[in-house]
Parts: C-alpha cells; structure tokens; sequence
C-alpha cells in the first residue's frame, strides 16, 4: 500500500502513491490517486484510505478532511482486475474495515465528487457527512453487472436515505443517474458548476473548520442514531452529548455572547485536571 503526505506547498504527487494527503491549515485532503483507473481500488488502496483516515483522526490540527479523486473521477469502487489472492471473505473483511473507518471518523468529512462514483465509490462518499458533486457527475450501484451483489454499506445507506423501493431500483437495475437525479433523490448535500466545485468545497470545509466541531460531529451521530432509536433514547443520547458540549466549546460560545463577538472554538476539554 502507499500513502504519501503532502503539504499545501508540496510538488507534484509521486504516481506510485495510491492515497494521497494534503494538508492546508486546518483542512486535510485525502486525493485517491489511481487516475489512469479512474480511481478504482486495489484492497492495498482501501488499507492506505483507512490508514489515512487513522492518521488524521489523531492529529488535533486536522478539524475537516475533503476526500476526492485524482483527476476527473471520484471513484469507481473496486479494481476487479486487481483481486488480491486471498479468500473473498478476508477481502471483504478488510474493505468493511474501511468502511467503518469512514461511517466513524470522528471529524467533518466532506466528499468532493466529479465524474465518476460508482459502485463502492459512491457508497464511499455516501458514507461522508457531507457529498458536495459537481453537474457532471454520475453515480450508479453498478455491482449487478458485475454479478455482484450491493456492498460498502450500500444496503443499509440507500434504504434510510431514499426509502425501499427506490433503493431496490438503484441496485437491482444498476442505472446510471446524473447529478441532477441524485439530487432530487437526496444524494447529494449541495450540486454545483464544475469550475465552482473547489471553491464550494473550501468554503464549506472553512465554515466547519471554524465551527465547534465536537458538538457538529455529536449531531451528525445523533441524527444518524435517530433513524433507528426511540424517541426516549435519542433525549437519552441528547442530554449525554451536551454534557460533553458544556464542557468543551459551549463555555466559549457563551463568552462570545456576553462580550458581543465572533466565538473562537478548540474543541478542548475545559474541565480543570486536578494538580
């Protein structure tokens, strides 16, 4: 596997690095580097995403992570032609690891998509908190002409986010849908121009960088939590969530308030250690 870090400054990528990572202040970029593929993953590639992703959740100076493609595709999913010889089980094992490490990622994870996301691709970036796509992207559930069945969570994110029914169409027909359809289908948190994808990405990516990141990610969970809790549970979790929030960013927000300027937010514990 290859993973090769980059500064905001750095030259130009080596070819042989399948992931790459950017980092620009606060905001890291993970760029799935396999172009001449379209973007497609080798099992090596999925192991250096998670190893990525790994990486970045520890580092404190990493508030959001961008994830895209190199070149003038997302990703589309899994390179058959690159099988590594082990039974499919193991595989399958290692590239659902990949998965939660994505579902579970502690930070806002913004998908930047153009082109192609197909297949595992497109339940990759399903899987991001947010999946900000160009007009000229497309997006299919194409295992069923590969003779495979729905894989990369597909068949426990489609459901909850376009119902039954027309999650049984996206997989069972393996269409390919533009942008336009994805949005209306609720697939995408924002559609753009493709000159104005980076600019929207970096613009969102700012805003959460600066946001109390703690409390935006405890959301995110809670929601996702929602979908299958009860209402008891979910106040449950709810009033856990705060407790941790009054003892982390809320304190700030509320001097901000009070001296009537912007909150400056670290997501640091602000319970005093004892001495």
């Amino acid at each position: 596997m290859s993973i090769e870090s980059l500064s905001s400054t750095a030259g130009p990528a080596s070819a042989e690095s399948d992931v790459l990572v950017g980092r620009d202040g606060a905001v890291a970029t993970i760029t799935l580097n396999r172009p001449t593929r379209r973007n497609a993953m080798t099992l090596d590639s999925w192991i250096a995403l998670r190893e990525a992703l790994a990486e970045l959740a520890l580092d404190d100076a990493t508030r959001v992570v961008v994830l895209t493609g190199a070149g003038s595709d997302f990703c589309t999913g899994a390179d058959l032609d690159k099988r590594a010889p082990m039974h499919p089980l193991t595989r399958m094992r290692q590239i659902n690891a990949t998965a939660l490490a994505v579902a579970e990622f502690p930070k806002p994870l913004i998908a930047k998509v153009r082109g192609y996301a197909v297949g595992a691709g497109w339940n990759l970036a399903l899987l991001c908190d947010l999946i900000i796509a160009s007009r000229d992207a497309q997006f299919s559930q194409i295992f069923a002409k590969r003779g495979l069945s729905v894989d990369f969570g597909g068949s426990w994110l489609l459901p909850r986010i376009v119902g039954l029914h027309r999650a049984k169409r996206l997989v069972m027909l393996a269409e390919m849908i533009d942008a336009e359809q994805a949005d209306a289908l609720g697939l995408v948190s924002e559609l753009v121009e493709p000159e104005e994808l980076d600019g929207m990405v970096a613009r969102f990516a700012a805003g959460l960088a600066a946001s109390p990141t703690v409390a935006v990610m405890q959301s995110a969970r809670l929601i996702e939590d929602g979908t299958t809790s009860s209402l008891r549970d979910a106040l449950a979790n709810e009033a856990r969530s705060q407790a941790v929030n009054f003892a982390t960013d809320a304190p700030a927000a509320l001097r901000a308030f009070v001296e009537k300027r912007p909150p400056a937010f670290s997501g640091e514990w602000q319970v005093p250690q004892p001495s």
